[in-house]
């Protein structure tokens, strides 16, 4: 359980959780990686773990995947930047 806890407060999930909140368009696995600043392989395992916890779903269309929130998710999303506000 402290795993998954502690995923949330690292800056690479947060910001991808965040990132898929604040952006309506179809969203993938090397968009996220440009927009986070790491390599494609770890967006990819990050994505995987967000994707166990029930954060987000893969959508395959053609030979790629679509990566969308879940509800879970969007709130994690929420209240991820409640917190940013809080502190900021």
């Amino acid at each position: 359980m402290k795993e998954n806890f502690d995923m949330f407060f690292r800056r690479k999930p947060t910001m991808m959780l965040v990132s898929l909140k604040r952006n309506s368009r179809m969203r993938y696995g090397s968009i996220l990686a440009k927009e986070v600043d790491c390599t494609y392989s770890h967006a990819v395992k990050i994505l995987q773990n967000l994707e166990i916890l029930g954060l987000v779903i893969f959508e395959k269309k053609g030979r790629i995947k679509i990566i969308n929130l879940t509800k879970k998710g969007k709130d994690v999303a929420d209240a991820i930047e409640n917190i940013q506000k809080i502190i900021i």
